[in-house]
């Protein structure tokens, strides 16, 4: 094999010089995630078939304020910024997003109470095994039907039919998308738009959460995560962005009913990426010996391999990210633990070799141009990425 470690800062097995590089965090499922919050609630409202998993307070009336982007060490970092959930830090606790730690696979597991490997939103681009085809689930911009590709009920359809008032409060354009109908169908839609005011957004929140003698609410809350993406997790914009985040909750808190339990939570956290720490895939001839296609994004790589051996494949990775990066099979990845118990019609959407980038180091690839311009990355399995807050308020 030809050393391509000169194309790249560093050789492998120096990622970080005398620094100590994180360990993996493995999610606790059924103990400890996101997946295991909805069935909590559905407990505490009656919902058939839900235990308590994660202990919250006894209520009849939720709203589940899910922020994007608000990683439990992010937050920890910036309390200076965040006076309201500040005060709510004494009794918080961390729980962890699925793998991959990205948008499309937690809200997912938030939705349906279900872990990757069964609702099946694998990644924030994966391939469709009966096509081909790359979906990005966030923009589902594949002829993939929502409802066929994740059919599991979701949490919200088992809460409404157990005579639960459900609503799901988010940016109006969203109500049509294939993510909201594959992770939160079953809820009744409340749309804002851009130039809604925050107390616009929480009398709308706070007239679902007085809706029948039970209620569930899902409010999302986008900003801070573009602002990561944007200008990165350690810049002045995004502790901007969390300061007025955090008045909008408290806003929020002030303005529901005092029988309503708030809870606060985040789908993943964020690394910032140095320009120097991304590497190009095609820009290494052997790291895309024996690939076919690559999904995921820059923090945790999906390689396809249909016509090689996927451990050779996987070899060659590891071999040349050294400790950039944890490389590992899709089997030996299952087996590890990654994605929970992984549903037969499932499994083809998963890469053959996953590569889950340590540090902050990312893989880039020229069939995904738009992420180039992203400073603020997720998707790994380091505390960073994978810890967020579960808030009461």
């Amino acid at each position: 094999m030809t050393d391509g470690s000169a194309r790249i800062p560093g050789r492998p097995g120096d990622a970080t010089g005398t620094r100590r590089l994180p360990e993996m965090i493995r999610p606790a499922y059924q103990r400890s995630t996101l997946a295991d919050l909805m069935p909590s609630i559905g407990a505490r409202l009656g919902v058939p078939g839900c235990s308590t998993i994660i202990e919250l307070p006894d209520a009849d009336r939720f709203v589940v304020v899910l922020v994007d982007g608000l990683g439990w060490h992010l937050l920890r970092r910036a309390v200076r910024n965040a006076g309201y959930l500040t005060s709510l830090m004494g009794e918080a606790r961390p729980i962890t997003s699925g793998v991959p730690s990205t948008t499309a696979t937690s809200l997912t597991c938030l939705g349906t109470g279900l872990a990757p490997g069964e609702h099946g939103l694998v990644g924030y681009t994966s391939r469709v095994p009966e096509t081909r085809e790359v979906l990005n689930s966030l923009y589902w911009d594949a002829p993939v039907v929502p409802e066929e590709y994740q059919p599991r009920q979701t949490m919200f359809e088992r809460a409404a039919a157990a005579g639960v008032a459900v609503s799901s409060v988010s940016p109006s354009h969203f109500a049509t998308s294939g993510l909201t109908a594959a992770a939160q169908r079953g809820a009744d839609f409340v749309g804002f738009t851009a130039r809604a005011s925050d107390r616009d957004r929480a009398d709308l929140i706070g007239r679902a959460a007085r809706r029948g003698s039970r209620s569930l609410v899902y409010a999302y809350e986008r900003d801070l995560d573009h602002a990561g993406h944007a200008h990165g997790c350690e810049s002045p914009d995004w502790l901007d962005v969390l300061t007025l985040i955090d008045r909008r909750l408290g806003l929020l808190r002030e303005r529901l009913p005092e029988d309503v339990a708030m809870i606060i939570t985040g789908d993943h956290g964020m690394i910032d990426i140095r320009q120097d720490h991304r590497i190009t895939a095609e820009d290494e001839p052997e790291l895309m010996i024996g690939v076919d296609a690559i999904a995921g994004e820059g923090r945790f790589r999906q390689l396809y391999v249909d016509h090689d051996n996927p451990r050779l494949v996987a070899a060659r990775w590891a071999d040349l990210l050294g400790d950039r990066a944890w490389v590992r099979t899709r089997e030996d990845a299952i087996d590890d633990g990654w994605f929970g118990a992984v549903d037969d019609r499932v499994l083809e959407r998963y890469g053959h070799v996953l590569v889950a980038m340590r540090d902050d180091w990312a893989i880039m690839t020229d069939t995904q141009p738009r992420e180039s311009g992203l400073v603020g990355m997720h998707g790994s399995l380091t505390p960073a990425e994978m810890t967020v807050p579960l808030l009461v308020g």
